[in-house]
């Protein structure tokens, strides 16, 4: 599965030799999708090995640039995913924005309290498998947890990312067409943008943007939220930088103003490129938490009005999409 995707998307010469011209060719596809998910396909397999490590900077053949896969056929976390890459040439993790932890409900199940950074509470951003392994944090530059671009890698970093992944045998009353899922927990520590690409019907895509921080927790309480919903899923746990107004006045407002169960994470704060890359596009912007002296937008949004989020989207309606 994981060499047709790949070959779907950049071609296989040695196709050819067998007769398939054209299909040796592929796609020249800069994303893509597969919808291999639950009870949505013929043969009811999964896809998380494939798109795990099709989505990460290395396979058997080495170290290598990613490919941007997205999970149960998402075309718009693709997109997210790939806006993310092109952004930063860093792999990125699709995750599901899955459950809200308050301080209280870890304490309650756990007996612990989260503090420092978490003690406002927490996400839990976990998928079935499809998230890239550069995501387990296992790379590393001066000792801190890093997620590189693929020509930064070193052997070591790759062999960290496959030390802190094992591979289960998916949950079989889902896919019963069998299949493995990755798993890891990504080390704390790291800044990343949350991102996501939803499809309004009469508006179109609009983009949400959360910066934030990885955590870690004590092993115990990892266990015991981390099993709340499948313990061989690769797990994030995610803190937004909050501002005290809107969608970022707490944690649990973030997940609720969420589009989708879906993001895409990159490493970095890259809020303020995306911010400037949607204007680009023509894409308003619903949801950020970048600081407003980062932001970068072309300079004909002033004549908009005064308040920045609405004159994006009178400026995106006026000069229209750039794709369509």
């Amino acid at each position: 599965m994981t060499i047709i995707i790949r070959d779907l998307m950049t071609g296989n010469r040695q196709l050819a030799g067998k007769g398939f011209g054209e299909e040796a060719l592929g796609h020249n596809a800069i994303v893509s999708g597969f919808q291999g998910q639950r009870q949505w396909t013929d043969f009811l397999p999964n896809g998380d090995f494939s798109e795990a490590l099709l989505n990460s900077s290395f396979d058997w053949n080495g170290i290598r640039a990613p490919y941007m896969v997205a999970t149960e056929n998402d075309a718009m976390n693709g997109i997210s995913m790939l806006l993310g890459y092109l952004l930063t040439n860093r792999a990125q993790i699709f995750a599901d924005v899955r459950t809200y932890w308050s301080p209280d409900a870890v304490a309650r199940v756990s007996g612990w309290k989260p503090d420092g950074i978490a003690s406002a509470g927490f996400i839990h951003l976990i998928n079935s498998g499809s998230a890239t392994l550069d995501g387990s944090g296992r790379q590393t530059t001066n000792g801190q947890p890093v997620m590189k671009p693929f020509w930064e890698l070193t052997e070591a970093d790759v062999q960290g990312c496959l030390k802190a992944t094992s591979f289960h045998p998916s949950n079989v009353d889902y896919m019963r067409g069998g299949g493995f899922s990755s798993k890891f927990v990504s080390r704390g520590g790291m800044p990343v943008t949350m991102c996501r690409l939803n499809l309004v019907k009469g508006l179109g895509p609009v983009l949400q943007i959360a910066e934030g921080e990885t955590i870690d927790l004590p092993e115990k309480v990892h266990q015991i939220l981390d099993e709340r919903t499948d313990r061989i899923w690769p797990t994030t746990w995610f803190v937004p930088k909050l501002t005290g107004e809107g969608a970022f006045r707490d944690v649990y407002s973030v997940m609720a103003n969420w589009g989708s169960n879906h993001g895409s994470i990159s490493y970095g704060h890259i809020g303020h490129e995306l911010i400037t890359l949607a204007a680009m596009l023509r894409i308003p912007v619903n949801m950020h938490n970048v600081e407003e002296e980062r932001i970068f937008r072309p300079s004909a949004w002033k004549s908009f009005g005064m308040d920045a989020e609405g004159s994006d989207y009178r400026a995106c309606q006026t000069y229209g999409p750039l794709y369509k």
